[in-house]
């Protein structure tokens, strides 16, 4: 990884623990957060690898700093998958990779909350809460994307 490319990592993995950590909304088992649109954001400016590895770090580093050790291998997993489904689709349809990443997260996150709590009903209860950040970071992602790319155009 060259220089300018670990440098964005680094700030990327920063700005997906400060979305992932600051807006905490409560949901079963868990809480919401602007950490995907964070996520996404990398993918689209930094590609793939910058993308899994701030997806990564910075949500699991929020997940310990939050009290939800439990969910770090989880987190680790399911947004490595999130960040590499949206980057391999994005390119044919923008709008659809968002929404299939995000829905791989909640049923990621439905089925790891069924394990470890070792209750579907458990897992299936955060999930109305899940789709419902998912969507929010859905469109948080397109606002500012388009924001950004925009801004460069100045």
């Amino acid at each position: 990884m060259k220089t300018k490319q670990l440098t964005l990592a680094a700030m990327m993995t920063a700005f997906v623990f400060v979305a992932t950590f600051v807006p905490k909304i409560p949901i079963p088992l868990g809480y919401a957060h602007l950490g995907d649109a964070a996520i996404f954001l990398s993918v689209i400016f930094g590609g793939r690898r910058v993308g899994i590895l701030s997806g990564v770090i910075g949500s699991a580093l929020a997940d310990f700093l939050s009290g939800f050790p439990i969910w770090i291998v989880p987190t680790i997993l399911i947004k490595a998958a999130e960040a590499e489904i949206f980057w391999r689709l994005r390119e044919k349809n923008f709008l659809l990779s968002l929404i299939t990443a995000s829905l791989v997260m909640a049923a990621g996150y439905t089925l790891a909350g069924a394990f470890l709590y070792d209750s579907l009903s458990a897992g299936l209860a955060s999930t109305p809460g899940l789709l419902l950040k998912a969507a929010v970071n859905i469109f948080v992602v397109i606002v500012l994307s388009r924001a950004i790319k925009n801004f460069g155009r100045l």
